[in-house]
This record gives structure tokens, sequence and C-alpha cells, in this order.
């Protein structure tokens, strides 16, 4: 009972640290298995898939991938469950969910990516099969890794701004690459960001809308980690009043 209590407490303070272990111990949390499979999906998806570093797709599972690994290594060698820097593990779940939803409504319309996997060439099914890992099976997993494992309450509303300074810098990267380089291969990966059927004041009106929905989600990931815990620290203490009134009952 005093470990589950330490736990508990560890939930209730800024960033939620858990107690130490052993080395050994940590591979036998469920945790670090999940952040294993979270390392699979983007490695996977990326290896098998034929997008190159002009996509934000590659590269959002580029840092997912990389984080992840660093968390792996870092859960080992100090034994804890905690993933390290978690304002950066914020900002890779902030961009690897850009990545989904901007993939699944603007690019794909709403449609299910799961008719390709089994129809058309060998190699149309493997490159459906990677835009599923690295834009559904990655963004999910690491959503569900924010929402449920630790650190918690890490994060602040003033990480907003800096975590937007990536896609935004990914945007005008990408128009200045075009315009120094035109015979660059792939100019404009995403059709957004492309200016010749409709001109440069368009591109500049979709990447505001994108911006404005790209600030709510990223709110929205800062206060499901802060509710969650106050959530949490609710539930604790509603449980710890009926457990005393349980025992003064007695």
């Amino acid at each position: 009972m005093g470990a589950a209590v330490a736990g508990d407490v560890a939930d209730g303070v800024p960033g939620g640290a858990a107690a130490p272990m052993s080395a050994r111990s940590v591979w036998t949390r469920p945790a670090l298995w999940w952040r294993v499979g979270i390392v699979l999906s983007a490695g996977l998806g990326l290896i098998t898939g034929e997008g190159s570093l002009v996509y934000f797709t590659v590269e959002s599972n580029v840092i997912v991938l990389g984080y992840f690994l660093a968390s792996l290594h870092h859960m080992v060698a100090r034994g804890t469950v905690d993933a390290p820097a978690p304002r950066l593990r914020g900002a890779a779940t902030l961009y690897i969910l850009i990545t989904g939803l901007v993939a699944h409504v603007v690019l794909n319309h709403g449609a299910s990516p799961l008719p390709g996997l089994t129809h058309g060439s060998g190699a149309d099914r493997l490159q459906s099969w990677s835009l599923l890992l690295l834009h559904y099976t990655t963004p999910i997993m690491v959503l569900l890794d924010w929402l449920c494992l630790r650190p918690r309450n890490a994060s602040r509303w003033r990480d907003l701004p800096i975590w937007l300074a990536f896609p935004l810098g990914y945007a005008a990267l990408t128009e200045l690459r075009a315009a120094l380089f035109p015979f660059f291969p792939n100019r404009y990966p995403y059709f957004f960001l492309d200016p010749a059927g409709h001109g440069y004041g368009w591109v500049g009106l979709q990447i505001v809308q994108l911006t404005v929905e790209f600030v709510v989600l990223a709110a929205v990931v800062v206060g499901l980690d802060r509710l969650g815990t106050r959530v949490r620290a609710a539930f604790r203490a509603d449980a710890g009043a009926g457990e005393s009134t349980a025992i003064g009952g007695r």
C-alpha cells in the first residue's frame, strides 16, 4: 500500500515524477514496452515508405523516433518510467498529431486508409502500410502515451509559441526553398503550400487558417495534460475521504 501511495503522490506534483526503481524492474513495466511500440511504429513506417525529409510527415516521425529512442535509454539508465524532457515530449506529441490530423482530414478528406492495405501492386500496398504507421498508428500511440504515462503536468501554456515555431518554420522554409531552387524535387510537398494555381495570397490564407487550428490543437495538448492531473487528484481525494469515513465508521 505504501508504494501505491508514493506513486499517487508523485502524480500530484509538477512533472509527476515517479520513484526510482532498478533497471531490471523497468523492463517489466508496460510504459517501457509501449514506448518500444512507438519506436517500432515510427521506424518501420519510415524505412518502408518512399517519403523524404521535405515532408512534414517524415520530419515529425523522425522527431518522435529520436525522442522515444532517447526515452528508452533514459528509462533503463535511470530506473524510471518517466520519459525525459517532458516539454520536448509535448512538442513531439503536437507535431505527430498535426501529421495525423492534416493527413486524414486535409489530404485524405476523411477517407479510410484500410482499402489500400490489400489492393494494388506490392509496392503500393507497402506504401499504404507505411502511411498507416506514419499517419495513424504512431500519432494514436503517442497521444495515448501523453494521456496515460508519466511524467504528467509538466507542460506550460508558455510552451505553445515555442512548439509552434517548428511547423511555421517548416512552411516558411518550404516557400523560400521553392523560390530559390525552382528545380528542387518536390518543391511544394503539400498542395496548400503551392501558389501555382491560386497565388501566394491563397497560400498565406491557408497557412493562417492552419496556424489557428494548430494553436487550438496545442492548447488541447497542454490542457489534457493539466486537466488529467487535476481529475486524478480529485479522484484520489474522494477515494481518501471515502476510506477515512469507512475507517471512522468501524
